[in-house]
């Protein structure tokens, strides 16, 4: 009998935060088991501190090569980097932790990218580490957009009653403005068309919230909907989107999410999109990169320094990141 389970790459991230723990946690649910087989990229010592600081007596099988795994509930199978002193202290920013958090990284890629692995769930990383480590990336998108040579992508955030993605992200307001284009919006129109797909929904139904105020009230706030946003929903809709729009940013989520008139929303920047996300799902919302040549979901939080270490760190993002992973992975093979 075929193996239906799609393996995923879950990367440990920095070892001086949180990751292992929530990724021990995450396994402790034979659920996980159910949806796919989890092979953890990372150092198998600092799984099995993880697995000791939790109380948990789970076997941690440290693997050299993914084929040896046997991805059954009670056992954990690493990819064992062994790149972690075990006196690493938590909670401190760490050069080592972080050029170990971007090979983790490197590897998954390059498995996803020969159809290896069926997808990646990562697990976060500190951006100063990862700085200090050698590496001059803003964070994980950016890393896997330049190791798979991806050019058009996109954040999409996802909880249990809202999706949006963005058109842009880590720009100031004022730079965001200068972004959004037409060519651009339709761009991540097609990429929420197309994820939600992979989702399962076969006629994805898209809000695209306007830039300004009451979406620019016919250009009395602004232009960005009449020049750029309005003829991208027009060409999204030519080809075949149910995409509606620009509507008036103060009330689109309450469409979407109250009256479920919309399954994504398309935000314009970062807060537009994050501040809905967090309010209604801050602890099980989930970072799936769109666009790249492989599936990638993530937690939708960070290292949590503050708590790494302590047996306290909330597993359900990475629970909820293992889910969308396994389900795309299912409408990618269909």
């Amino acid at each position: 009998m075929v193996e239906q389970r799609p393996i995923l790459a879950i990367t440990m991230g920095d070892a001086a935060g949180c990751g292992a723990e929530i990724i021990v946690k995450a396994l402790l649910d034979e659920k996980v088991y159910r949806i796919c087989r989890p092979l953890v990229f990372g150092d198998a010592g600092r799984i099995r501190l993880a697995a000791a600081i939790l109380q948990s007596s789970i076997e941690v099988r440290s693997l050299s090569d993914a084929r040896e795994g046997t991805y059954q509930f009670g056992k954990i199978d690493v990819l064992d980097f062994a790149n972690i002193p075990e006196d690493l202290p938590f909670g401190k920013v760490d050069a080592l932790a972080g050029h170990a958090a971007y090979i983790y990284l490197e590897a998954a890629i390059k498995q996803a990218m020969n159809h290896e692995v069926a997808g990646i769930v990562t697990a976060p990383l500190n951006k100063e580490a990862l700085h200090m480590g050698g590496h001059n990336f803003p964070g994980h998108t950016e890393i896997l957009a330049e190791l798979s040579n991806t050019k058009d992508y996109a954040m999409m955030l996802a909880g249990d009653t809202l999706k949006v993605i963005h058109v842009t992200t880590h720009v100031s307001m004022r730079d965001a403005a200068g972004l959004i284009k037409r060519d651009r919006v339709l761009r991540i129109i097609r990429l929420a068309d197309r994820t939600l797909r992979l989702l399962g929904l076969k006629q994805p139904r898209i809000a695209v919230a306007g830039f300004n105020a009451h979406a620019g009230e016919h250009g009395l706030f602004g232009r960005e909907e009449i020049d750029e946003i309005t003829p991208a929903v027009e060409d999204a809709r030519n080809s075949g989107i149910d995409a509606s729009g620009p509507i008036p940013p103060d009330t689109v989520f309450f469409r979407a999410v109250c009256r479920k008139e919309f399954d994504i929303v398309v935000v314009m920047y970062h807060d537009q999109g994050h501040i809905p996300i967090k309010l209604l799902g801050f602890d099980n919302g989930v970072n799936i990169t769109v666009g790249l040549p492989f599936i990638r979901t993530s937690v939708d939080h960070g290292t949590a320094f503050d708590i790494a270490g302590k047996g306290i760190a909330d597993s359900s993002s990475m629970i909820a990141a293992i889910e969308f992973a396994a389900r795309m992975a299912e409408g990618a093979g269909e």
